[in-house]
Order: C-alpha cells, then structure tokens, then sequence
C-alpha cells in the first residue's frame, strides 16, 4: 500500500489544478451560453450541461475505480475534461449551441474526479482519520478554486488577443489546468482504491451480521443491490440525502447569482470576486469540518450546515427584496453558501463512509456523486427560467423547499446516530441496526 501522505500530495497536486480548471469557466459559462442564444434562461441550462456531465460520469468511473483502482479513474475523468474545454473553444467559434452544450457536458467529468479524489484519500487513511484525509483534499481546491475565477479578466483578454471571443479565453486555462491535473493522477499507485481479497465486509462501526445477509462480502455490491441495501437503513440513506440537497442548494442559488448580478450592472470584475468568495467558503474550511466529523460525528457537521444554510437564504431574500442589490449582502451570502456546502459534503460524505461495508463503499460513493450532480444539473435547468419569472428572491425559495427535504429524512436517521454525550441508541432489529462513530 502506498504512503497515504505521498498519496494525499498527489491527490492535493491534481485538486488544486482541477480546482482552477473548472473555476475559470465556471463564471463565464452561463454568460457565453445567455449571449450565444441571447435567452437568460440558457444561462442555466448551460450550468446545468456541466453537472448533468458530472452526474452522468461519476459512477461509470467509481466502477472503474473498483476493478483497477483510483488512478485510471481520475486520470480518464480529468482527461475528458480536457477535451470538454476544447470543445467548448470549437463549439463557440462556430457558435453552435448543442456541441457547446456537449463541451459543457465534457467539462463536467472534470468536476466528477474532483469529488471522487476525496474518496481515493480515504482509501489509504484509516477510520480514526476519515473526516480529515477526505477534508485536506477538498481543502485543496481552495487555491485553484480561488484563483480561477479571477482568471475571467485575463483570459478574455487572451481569448481576444487569439481572435476568440472574449468570454472563451478562459476555457484555454480550463483546457491547461485539466491537462495538468490528469498528469498528477496519473502518478497515483495503480492499487488505491481496487477493490481487494481481504476488502473487511462491514463498514467502520457497521453490523457484519447485517451485512453479511446482502450479498458476498468478497464481492463489490452491484447498484442494484447497494441501493436496496440503503434504502432499508435511515443512515446512509440520510447520508445520501444531505450530499445531493446540499448540492441541489448550491447549485441553485450559484448558477443565478452571475447573472443576477450582470442583470443589476455589476462587472466581470465584482462578480469574479464573490465567486472567488464564494468557492473558499466551499473549500477552505473544510479540514476543521472534517476534524469536527472525526471528534464529534459527522452529524455534528451536518446540523451546523442547516444552521448556515438558513443564515444564507435569509440573506439572499434580503438582498432580493432590497430596491439595489448590495455587493457586500451577495458576498456574505455566497461565502456562507459556500460554507455550508462544505459542511454538507464532509458530513454527508464522512457519514456515508462510516455507514456502510467495505464492499458497497465505493458503488455507492459513485451513486451518491451521480445523484448530487443529477440533483444539481435538475436546479440549474430550472434556475435560469425560475429567475426571469420570480428573480433571485424565487432561486432563494426554491433552496429552503429543498433544505424541508434534508430535514424531513433526517427525522428517521438522528436517533440512529452518535452524537457528542450520547452514545448510540440500541436497536432491537439488528438487520436493520445503524452503529455510526464519530
């Protein structure tokens, strides 16, 4: 088994690339698709393009990742990235909607291996430490993802000095920082991840007799088979839950805020920087959340991103129902949209993790993945019609429906859970039976 820290470094080395990668065309994708199509609602279907390519990707390569490890994984989902911002550069030039679209799609595979890295971390750390390897991975991204944004500026000046159009300068550094990042990928050991002969069959604190009923412990859990075996436990299940809403939320309210913004005569200058904002609200924090996952449960993490998802969305009414959108209003909010994402995926990931056997981890790691994407891409087809309906005060309302959903499945899954002073409550179905440490 290879060092878990040398691990983690090259892991820390291909984020902070893919980080800048998908930062740089991020903040431009929804004003080339909206001046392409002249139609503010494409803004969002173009967003949309990038997850839904994510969503669509992220198992096929947790599949792969199973039968030969990591490194194949990320090193394919980083490429075809690459060749995703080439085809939007293509797709612009000629300006055809649908190839841009695709292009878009392509990118969003980026976007998958970026998340999955977090789950390669874990593959080398132990269970004591879950929270924080997957935590110092998603932490990487801050730089990139900082940067990148900022990007906008010179690379449409780029983009205009190569005769492009000015918004697709930044996909040549999407293009650059894609390519960089498959490399660092590739030097990953060829056995992270794989599935292997002496893979334990039950998960950190879970139930072997439980598990042991579903299928051969020897044996990755097909989809199928891994989806029923959540379906029937409050816990993952909740798990499940809070990674895709957490993304639903995100994503809603993100994909609009650029164009809300250029909508109230804001530059590419002011918009760059609440981006940038708000993506280290995303990543920055997260190697405290993921301390907090592994001293306190990971469903310490979790309540305290509902707490800041509620701080956001009230500030994002404010800011909708205020005669001029305030810079510093849009900033505080999408800084702690940021925060509480990252609080949702560390905990959500973290508890997943900790809930289920070695053998569904990584099938339902890539099924989790696809589903918050999924969820993302669904939020931003609608976002950029919901927008010129009801404004940025619907985009709000629209997260707080989807954050009743989060706490309506987490009813049946807390009192399964450890939490700090109390320790795990006894079930009588041991079939049934959720044993999460912190």
């Amino acid at each position: 088994m290879p060092s878990p820290s040398f691990t983690q470094a090259k892991l820390i080395t291909a984020q902070l690339f893919s980080g800048a990668g998908i930062a740089s065309g991020y903040a431009v994708g929804g004003l080339l698709a909206e001046q392409i199509t002249g139609r503010t609602a494409m803004a969002g279907f173009a967003q949309m393009s990038v997850i839904l390519g994510a969503g669509l990707v992220a198992y096929p390569l947790a599949a792969l990742a199973a039968r030969t490890g990591r490194r194949r994984a990320l090193t394919l989902g980083f490429g075809i990235g690459t060749l995703g911002a080439a085809v939007v550069l293509l797709a612009v030039a000629v300006e055809f909607l649908p190839l841009f679209m695709f292009g878009m799609m392509m990118c969003g595979s980026a976007t998958a291996a970026g998340l999955q890295a977090r789950y390669a971390a874990v593959d080398v750390a132990g269970p004591a430490a879950t929270g924080r390897a997957m935590s110092l991975v998603v932490w990487a991204t801050t730089i990139g993802s900082v940067m990148g944004p900022n990007f906008t500026g010179p690379g449409a000046h780029l983009g205009e000095a190569l005769g492009m159009h000015p918004l697709a300068g930044p996909y040549l550094i999407s293009m650059a920082a894609f390519a960089l990042a498959a490399l660092a990928a590739s030097t990953l050991a060829s056995g992270v991840g794989a599935a292997r002969p002496d893979a334990i069959a039950t998960g950190v604190g879970g139930d072997a007799s439980a598990t042991s009923k579903v299928a051969d412990p020897l044996a990755p859990l097909g989809l199928g088979a891994a989806l029923r075996f959540v379906a029937a436990r409050p816990v993952p299940l909740f798990a499940i839950v809070t990674i895709v809403t957490g993304q639903m939320m995100m994503t809603n309210v993100m994909v609009m805020t650029p164009v809300h913004m250029h909508h109230q005569a804001f530059d590419l200058g002011a918009i760059g920087i609440v981006v940038s904002i708000h993506i280290a609200g995303m990543y920055a924090l997260s190697p405290i959340f993921g301390w907090m996952s592994d001293r306190w449960g990971p469903g310490t993490v979790i309540a305290s991103g509902v707490v800041v998802f509620i701080a956001t969305i009230t500030l994002g009414v404010i800011d909708a129902l205020a005669p001029v959108s305030s810079m510093p209003l849009l900033t505080a909010a999408l800084l702690l949209l940021g925060v509480g994402w990252s609080m949702f995926l560390i905990g959500g990931s973290a508890l997943l993790t900790a809930s289920v056997p070695q053998h569904a981890k990584v099938t339902l790691q890539g099924a989790s993945d696809s589903a918050m994407n999924l969820g993302g891409a669904l939020m931003a087809a609608m976002a950029g019609t919901v927008l010129a309906m009801g404004g940025f005060l619907w985009i709000n309302l629209m997260a707080t429906g989807v954050l009743l959903i989060t706490l309506a499945f987490a009813v049946r899954a807390v009192p399964s859970m450890t939490w700090p002073g109390r320790p795990t409550p006894a079930v009588d179905d041991e079939h049934l039976r959720e044993r999460v440490q912190p």
